[in-house]
């Protein structure tokens, strides 16, 4: 009998082992779409250093933000506007007000064959609206896209934006406004830089940079939801290191000195 019981003893101790040993599920981590390029890399960086993962989930920051609000499960949030955090961070939900981690910039891009030429000062926008040869552009959906705003202002300063409103493309975020930029038939569209540096997109459209005191920067921050775990906390931290800035400024963006 006290064989048994020893053996019985022996075996719950093996299955607790178990039970503790069993991995604990990814963390959810909600970013803005003009990070899609950027943020893979820097998680798989951090997998790669680290052995955890992380669930990357993107999409325009107003949306995103929304979610939050309502509950969703996310741990680390990285906004293309940083005024989403401060909202996050009056309501409650958040630790603290976060990090600014990237400056972001906008670029005029159009598919090859387009009759749109490219210019930073949008004078070929205007003089291919002059002749009729832009029936569709394609930019963010400014009413929740932080990219699709800052576009709306740049054709603002640039005198476009009502010459403009019966053509536009409104992607749900300004990853789906490059396809549309760029696949859906339009003369082209305003975009994140971030995202044409996609070799996918250079062999297929041009784009150059639009002057950035045309609109109000992007100033992108970061902040851990007070659902965050461990592993979240980690990527949070990972992100202001070195090797992650390196990456960020391989898609474009800048940092302001000492924003980390």
């Amino acid at each position: 009998m006290t064989h048994l019981l020893r053996r019985c003893a022996v075996l719950l101790g093996l299955l607790a082992l178990v039970a503790c040993g069993k991995s604990e599920p990814a963390p959810q981590i909600a970013a803005a779409a003009d990070l899609r390029l950027a943020l893979t890399d820097a998680a798989a960086a951090f997998e790669k250093e680290t052995g955890e993962k992380v669930v990357l989930n993107f999409g325009a920051s107003g949306n995103l933000t929304r979610q939050l609000q309502q509950g969703a499960p996310f741990e680390l949030f990285l906004s293309a506007d940083e005024s989403y955090v401060t909202q996050l961070a009056k309501a409650g939900k958040t630790r603290g007000e976060g990090r600014l981690y990237a400056i972001g910039r906008l670029a005029l891009i159009a598919p090859k064959g387009s009759p749109l030429r490219l210019d930073s000062q949008l004078a070929g926008l205007r003089e291919g609206l002059a002749r009729g040869d832009i029936s569709r552009f394609a930019i963010a959906n400014p009413e929740h896209a932080p990219y699709g705003r800052r576009a709306q202002e740049a054709l603002d300063h640039a005198g476009l934006w009502k010459p403009l409103q019966d053509k536009l493309v409104l992607g749900e975020n300004v990853s789906q406004a490059l396809q549309f930029a760029t696949e859906g038939g339009a003369q082209g569209g305003i975009v994140a830089h971030s995202l044409v540096l996609d070799p996918a997109v250079k062999g297929r459209a041009a784009y150059v940079l639009i002057p950035a005191n045309w609109h109000t920067p992007l100033r992108q921050r970061m902040v851990l939801m007070k659902t965050a775990g461990p592993v979240a906390e980690r990527f949070y931290a990972y992100l202001a290191q070195p090797a992650a800035k390196a990456i960020f400024a391989k898609y474009g963006f800048t940092l302001p000195a000492g924003a980390l």
